[in-house]
């Protein structure tokens, strides 16, 4: 009975209706949060097996341990599965965070709420009591959504960098899909085995461009599974209509190929036709199986490939580059932000870039693109007030015939210059930022040679883990004594100097892409287009307080990021509606209170 009901739900049969969810062409649903139930709909499949209690307490979506009922314990066969006691939610979440931060290594914290989020592949059940380990799922976002401020340097970047390092040490069972060479010609399978049909975002790497660690291969998984527990915690997604992808083409890494317990194909990376013709049959299969309306997140690919990517599949598919276009987004709103600390408009100032890469390239095309709207001066002109320099120095006209297509728009009239020192001395720049992915770039000759030009420097350490930061915020502060504004792509504790305690800003890509995925998701977007981007900057800068900026924070707190995701989520649907590219109809009429119902909330339900 069990087995038959679990395949009737893998085929969304209507026999055992979790949540009152309609399918529309392309299995993608129509209504998104499992809390539009009524009670009496909370049907579980253990309603209809005398053997129900052991695979309730074993499947992480249904699994409250001792939070149970009397009355749950006696109608699900839980009778003597659990100890007596009857705790709650609250108790549950005060003991875990207890527990989680008993552990001294960030790694450890982490594979702690890895065990608790567990997964539909991941049916394993322990010993549930207080001070035990067991797999539930909304216990696991409860605690993310309380804690986020501690708990997301844990689940997401810097640790998540050391936890795909370490994945083939770690590993114990698998999270999400893994498509490799091997299902060439059987990805449409591949992705019907995935047990939830009705999906709604889909994160996906190939493992090449790791955050600033290189090439991790199979073991980059880390990454999608990261971003899809945010897209839950902050964005309020349903957990259940995400899917985490790796691609496994193979990889370059000598160590992990000769590493006994690397995970993935030992090979060396897959180019050219046989990479493409896997990646579109990867992207034909998603639509097919999902619909138009399954938003595909591209993660740390490959400068060359993530550009290819966006620009093939941007026109076709709901495709969306995190790298790309969420760096640029929340990038341009510290900048917006800051321009109260610093003074003057966006046309006023002039940006340096060390790193040319999808990152660097794609802020500043994101924000050449708002200084255009803002002035009303053509694209091409607002690209001269921005300046990039990589490996070579900085990119001037003379170098356009061997630069990359992503670069050459920013091959200025200049002569060549060699450093970013002399870059600096040179361009004088206003705003310093940095997405090279290479640690300790900003020197504290360059500090101080940006200092000499302004009176409050905007300085932005964007690259990850904290390991590759262009600087840390202690050095930004006393280089430039006192005078910087600085937010930077890790955290950083508050920095003591003079007597006088600098806050920093974290420029995390959580501020955006959780948000803007639940705006696509509300409106039923079929495409992503740059003014969204441009919408969900402006919502995220709005969101700064006047007791932010006393603090020197060009972001919000974290603590409020439900709020601000719910926010972007009705700046990016309006303008979906505007643009013509939403397909839910009619439009509801206040699209903020239409986010925040729509917006997965993790305490526990009552079953029948």
């Amino acid at each position: 009975i069990m087995e038959s009901t679990l395949k009737a739900l893998r085929d969304g049969e209507s026999v055992l209706d979790l949540s009152p969810r309609s399918t529309v062409s392309g299995g993608v649903e129509d209504v998104y949060g499992e809390d539009h139930a009524t009670e009496d709909q909370l049907v579980t499949p253990w309603n209809f097996s005398v053997a129900s209690g052991y695979s309730l307490l074993r499947d992480p979506q249904y699994n409250k341990g001792l939070a149970f009922t009397e009355k749950e314990r006696d109608a699900h066969y839980l009778r003597g599965l659990l100890p007596p006691t009857v705790t709650s939610q609250q108790l549950q979440e005060k003991q875990w965070i207890n527990n989680i931060r008993q552990y001294q290594v960030p790694l450890q914290k982490y594979m702690a709420m890895m065990e608790l989020q567990a997964s539909l592949f991941q049916l394993i059940i322990y010993t549930c009591g207080v001070g035990t380990q067991e797999t539930n799922e909304r216990l696991f976002y409860k605690l993310l959504v309380d804690n986020v401020e501690e708990l997301l340097p844990i689940v997401y970047t810097p640790t998540v960098g050391e936890a795909c390092q370490k994945y083939g040490s770690i590993f114990k069972r698998p999270q999400g899909l893994y498509i490799s060479l091997k299902e060439k010609g059987k990805i449409l399978e591949v992705l019907k085995n995935w047990p939830e049909r009705s999906i709604q975002v889909i994160v996906v790497t190939d493992g090449e461009r790791i955050l600033g660690l290189g090439d991790l291969g199979c073991q980059g998984m880390g990454i999608p599974v990261g971003k899809l527990a945010l897209y839950t915690a902050l964005g309020g997604v349903r957990p259940s209509a995400c899917l985490p992808i790796t691609i496994d083409v193979g990889t370059n890494n000598e160590k992990l190929l000769n590493d006994e317990f690397y995970i993935g194909l030992r090979q060396k990376r897959a180019t050219g036709k046989e990479y493409s013709e896997l990646l579109h049959e990867f992207m034909t299969a998603v639509k097919q199986n999902y619909g138009e309306k399954v938003l595909v997140q591209f993660e740390d690919f490959a400068n060359h490939n993530a550009f290819e990517l966006l620009a093939k599949y941007g026109t076709t598919h709901l495709v969306f580059n995190d790298d790309i276009q969420g760096t640029a987004s929340v990038v341009l709103a510290g900048v917006v932000a800051a321009l109260k600390l610093i003074g003057g408009n966006l046309a006023d100032h002039t940006f340096l870039f060390l790193g040319a890469g999808e990152a660097g390239t794609g802020i500043a095309e994101l924000i050449a693109l708002e200084m255009s709207k803002q002035t009303k001066t053509p694209i091409e002109e607002t690209r001269k007030k921005i300046w990039l320099v990589d490996s070579k120095g900085l990119i001037v006209s003379s170098r356009k015939a061997s630069l990359q297509h992503f670069k050459k728009p920013w091959a200025h009239e200049h002569d060549p210059v060699d450093s970013l020192l002399n870059a600096v001395k040179v361009i004088k720049p206003t705003i310093l930022i940095g997405s090279s992915g290479v640690g300790k770039q900003f020197t504290k000759e360059v500090i101080e040679a940006v200092t000499s030009i302004n009176d409050k420097p905007l300085v932005m350490a964007l690259s990850n883990p904290t390991s590759q930061s262009e600087c840390t915020a202690e050095e930004a502060y006393h280089w430039s004594e006192g005078r910087a504004i600085f937010a930077s792509g890790s955290p950083f504790d508050p920095v003591e100097y003079k007597g006088k305690v600098y806050y920093s800003g974290q420029a995390n890509n959580a501020y955006i892409f959780p948000g803007f995925g639940l705006g696509l998701v509300i409106s039923g977007a079929i495409r992503v287009h740059d003014d969204m981007l441009l919408a969900a900057s402006e919502a995220l800068a709005k969101q700064v307080s006047e007791e932010n900026y006393k603090k020197g924070l060009i972001y919000p707190p974290f603590s409020d990021i439900r709020k601000i995701s719910a926010n972007i989520a009705a700046h990016v649907a309006a303008k979906a509606y505007e643009l013509g590219l939403a397909t839910r109809l009619p439009r509801p009429q206040n699209l903020l209170k239409y986010a925040e119902s729509c917006m997965y909330t993790p305490v526990y339900r009552n079953y029948r």
